[in-house]
């Protein structure tokens, strides 16, 4: 007995406690709800038309998730190089600046990622199509080049726009295809506030490092718009994402039952709240996580609504 304490308080043990949860980190976990929520949104707007194959749902689950964590690697390791991270930054993995870890062991763990992610996606194409290859690809350029390369589109208006539609609505017609092998006008339809939601996180997290991005030179919306018209501008995209589902009951196109995401409605209210009235990076955190929680609750309440109508 002894032993196995004097074990469990050794340097050694400490540190592989740490490194466990210095990695935990690095994922940045409030992201990767952008990938599990399109992926089951997807799958379950398929389960109303077609038979489920259940092996490529995984697949695809993991592939997006490997994705989501391998571009926050990527984002970990260039804002670090471009000299935007230190030890007092707020909403970073924070494994290089404050952890020790090796910059090159970052880029090699996203890229290791992206490798297995790559096996996944040709076990996903044997069963469905080659042309999700060329999609696949696309999205993991998109995923490296959105804070790599010499114009990445993390320094642009574009940031939310090309995460609401990488992770947002491509991620679910990807979902959705490999499962019907077609693409339907509803699934776009169904897949738009998750778009918006998706987008949003990306917004909400600008909004916080606004005072840092703008003396770095980046031009994202925040910095464009300034707080006050980024937050009014949240709060109508938060509002259009909930009249768009409602609006697609009135129309037939999705169950009823979809109503229950009015349960979620609390968090992007917390959020918009919570960003006016705070001003700092770690004051505003409780906004951001609640931008996050909105897609995931939002996400989970529209596939449950989708699947008690097809159960009834």
């Amino acid at each position: 007995m002894q032993s196995q304490i004097h074990a469990k308080t050794s340097p050694a043990f400490k540190k592989k406690d740490k490194s466990w949860k210095v990695w935990w980190r690095l994922t940045r976990p409030h992201t990767l709800t952008a990938a599990f929520v399109p992926v089951t949104l997807g799958t379950v707007i398929a389960m109303t038309e077609t038979e489920i194959h259940f092996g490529l749902f995984i697949t695809m689950l993991i592939a997006s998730l490997f994705i989501q964590i391998a571009t926050n690697l990527f984002n970990e390791y260039y804002d670090f190089k471009r000299g935007l991270d230190n030890e007092e930054s707020v909403g970073i993995g924070g494994g290089i600046v404050r952890d020790g870890v090796k910059p090159k062991t970052i880029m090699k763990a996203a890229l290791s990622l992206y490798a297995v992610s790559l096996l996944f996606g040709v076990y996903i194409c044997i069963y469905s199509s080659w042309w999700i290859a060329a999609v696949g690809l696309f999205c993991m350029a998109m995923g490296y080049l959105y804070t790599g390369g010499p114009m990445p589109l993390s320094y642009t208006p574009f940031g939310e726009l090309a995460s609401g539609l990488l992770m947002g609505m491509f991620i679910v017609l990807i979902s959705f295809f490999i499962q019907t092998e077609t693409v339907s006008i509803d699934s776009i339809l169904i897949a738009t506030p998750i778009m918006i939601l998706v987008g949003l996180i990306n917004l909400a997290n600008n909004i916080r490092d606004l005072e840092g991005d703008k003396a770095h030179g980046r031009k994202t919306l925040a910095v464009l718009f300034g707080k006050r018209n980024a937050v009014i501008f949240m709060a109508v995209m938060f509002v259009i994402s909930y009249l768009w589902a409602f609006t697609l009951i009135g129309l037939g196109i999705i169950s009823p039952w979809i109503i229950l995401i009015v349960l979620s409605i609390p968090k992007p209210v917390r959020a918009i709240k919570e960003f006016f009235k705070n001003s700092t990076p770690p004051q505003m955190m409780p906004a951001m996580k609640a931008a996050s929680q909105t897609n995931t609750i939002f996400g989970v309440l529209l596939s449950l609504g989708i699947f008690i109508g097809y159960l009834l």
